[in-house]
Order: C-alpha cells, then structure tokens, then sequence
C-alpha cells in the first residue's frame, strides 16, 4: 500500500477509539453484534468458528492494513465468528455507517480493499480444492504456500521464512497434529524445507507449489 493512501486510511481512523489487543484476547465474539469496524494497523487477528465437535477452525488470518468484519458492514450480515488476536494487535474501531461512507467516498481505498479480498479469495478457493481434493500431504503444502505468500519473509529469490507452530497448522488445515507432524516430516526429509522452534524455512517456494501439479 503506497504511502497516500495509507496516510488517509490512518487520517479516517485516527478519530475514533484506539486500543492495543493482547495476543489470545477476543475482539468480536460468534452471534455478536460488532461494536464498529476494525481497522488492524498493527500485529494479527485470526477469524475462526467453533465446529460441533469443540475444534476450532480457522478461515482467515487478517495482517496489517486490514479491514473487518467487512461482509457486516457493507452486508449487514449477521457475524458468525469469532476475532482473536494472534499477536499484540493495535486497532482503530470506526462507527459502521461512518466506516462505509468513507469506503464509498473515496474509490481509491474501495479498490485497495476490494483488491485485497480478491488476494484472499484466491487463497481461499485453492485451500478449498485440497479440502475437497487432496491428501495431507497436498493440504499441507497447499496452507504452506498461502502462509509463505502472505505472511512470509522473504530471505532469497525463491527463499522463504515462515513463523507457525504445527497447532495453528493443524486448525488452519483441519488436521490432526499428529498428522501435520508427519506430512512435515516427509517435507524435511524429501529437502522442501526446514523447520524448528516454530520457524520453518522453505528452500524454494516454485519446488514446493510444483507438488501440487
């Protein structure tokens, strides 16, 4: 995001409540009503449900400069998840009908956000297709490849380092631990990465996304 258009995002927000989310605190809980919209400047957020069985199922984590919860605001959709955040979180909370009048009046931000929620989207269709599709082992590298993209630090041409523990793995991914595990096991073995104290390194993301063809 270039610099003007943060600073009008920043300028927006900047009138209303500020607040610092410690990491595992709740922002909006499933069936409430959300007290505005929340604007993420800093850390991460996670937005997850809770399935029948008690397990928590995460759908989406939200990085600096982002937006939500969106489909409420612009919708009016009832919200069904819950907002935690992951890390120490820094949010500006907006009125809604404020929130989405300053969407509407200034078309660069909508196209910014609206540019974003596609990058998601597609994120979201290519775990889909696993889901429906693949085995542990694509599933996993299917999550490996969204969290390098989105979240990844880059070290190299093709080099990538990722901060994840096997447990965010395996609720992002619908999997045991055990089994996230094993699939991580085969990774290191077969040289796709390398992978210690919630730090793994991914030696070349092109060889990693060739698994899935």
């Amino acid at each position: 995001m270039d610099e003007v258009l943060a600073s009008k995002i920043d300028a927006f927000f900047n009138k209303f409540k500020h607040q610092v989310y410690k990491k595992g605190e709740i922002l909006i809980r499933a069936d409430d009503n959300p007290s505005g919209i929340f604007y993420l400047k800093s850390g991460g957020v996670k937005e997850y449900c809770i399935s029948k069985k008690g397990e928590e199922i995460v759908l989406n984590i939200f990085k600096p400069v982002s937006f939500f919860p969106m489909s409420w605001a612009i919708n009016n959709t009832p919200n069904i998840y819950y907002f935690e955040a992951v890390t120490d979180a820094e949010i500006w909370r907006a009125p809604q009908k404020e929130a989405v009048f300053f969407l509407k009046s200034n078309p660069d931000v909508l196209f910014n956000l609206l540019s974003r929620v596609y990058k998601g989207t597609d994120g979201i269709f290519m775990r889909l297709s696993m889901l429906m599709s693949g085995d542990a082992y694509s599933r996993l590298v299917t999550e490996l490849i969204i969290y390098a993209k989105r979240f990844g630090k880059k070290l190299g041409e093709r080099l990538y380092e990722i901060k994840v523990a096997e447990k965010d793995l395996a609720t992002q991914t619908g999997m045991s631990r055990e089994t996230i595990s094993r699939e991580i096991k085969i990774l290191r073995d077969e040289g796709f990465i390398t992978f210690g104290k919630n730090i793994m390194i991914i030696k070349d993301l092109n060889l990693l996304e060739e698994q899935l063809l």
